[in-house]
């Protein structure tokens, strides 16, 4: 049977580490350490967000209480999450979760592709939402938009329009024929069928969102 990975009382002071760091207050849902405390933790960013927000406002005793003990003290509240990942094993994730089934959801959507360890799935959302600004003849390297995408996830030009034209593949406005052999091709596929015939809207409110990854 699965774990079903509830939030802890504890993970509060790993939380507001992150809350108090310069420029105090509350972090982008997506932003690199909100991610990777959500990896560390199984626990959803969207989650992890929710809980910074409830920090902010104070909303609980819990939370009132551990503002009072650490609020004002940095190295303290250091101290004790450090101890706190040494006793729960949080540095070595593999014995810590050792003989536990994990339901992986969103941890898959950033971590490096099988197919190709250069891209991670929100690398190919992002690509996606871009697609959808451009037409099928500017989806090439030397498009502005194409190379300042690039530039924000560490890829080169040319690995963003290949992969556009991957997905010129999996559009059915298209109807693009024939079969595609490339390691990326069932990768955007998968994108495709989660995002690509929701609404675009929605989709470049997430993008915009995800960004926040690669800008720290």
């Amino acid at each position: 049977m699965a774990r079903d990975y509830k939030w802890q009382d504890e993970y509060w002071l790993l939380l507001m580490q992150i809350y108090l760091e310069k420029p105090v207050g509350v972090k982008p849902m997506y932003s690199r350490k909100m991610v990777d405390l959500s990896l560390e933790l199984h626990v959803a960013p969207e989650r992890l967000f929710n809980k910074m927000c409830q920090i902010a406002n104070l909303e609980t005793p819990r939370v009132e209480h551990l503002w009072e003990v650490y609020g004002n003290n940095p190295r303290k509240l250091a101290r004790a999450a450090r101890l706190l990942r040494e006793m729960k094993g949080f540095n070595n994730s593999e014995a810590f979760y050792d003989g536990v089934e994990l339901n992986e959801s969103f941890e898959r959507d950033f971590r490096p592709l099988d197919e190709d360890g250069r891209f991670m799935p929100i690398m190919l959302v992002l690509i996606l939402d871009l697609y959808f600004r451009l037409t099928p003849q500017t989806m090439v390297a030397a498009t502005p938009e194409v190379q300042e995408l690039a530039r924000l996830i560490g890829l080169k030009a040319a690995d963003v329009a290949e992969v556009m034209g991957l997905m010129q593949y999996c559009d059915p406005y298209l109807n693009r024929r024939g079969v595609v052999f490339h390691p990326l091709m069932i990768p955007c596929q998968e994108v495709w069928r989660r995002y690509g015939n929701a609404d675009v809207q929605e989709l470049a409110s997430y993008a915009s969102q995800l960004k926040a990854y690669f800008k720290n």
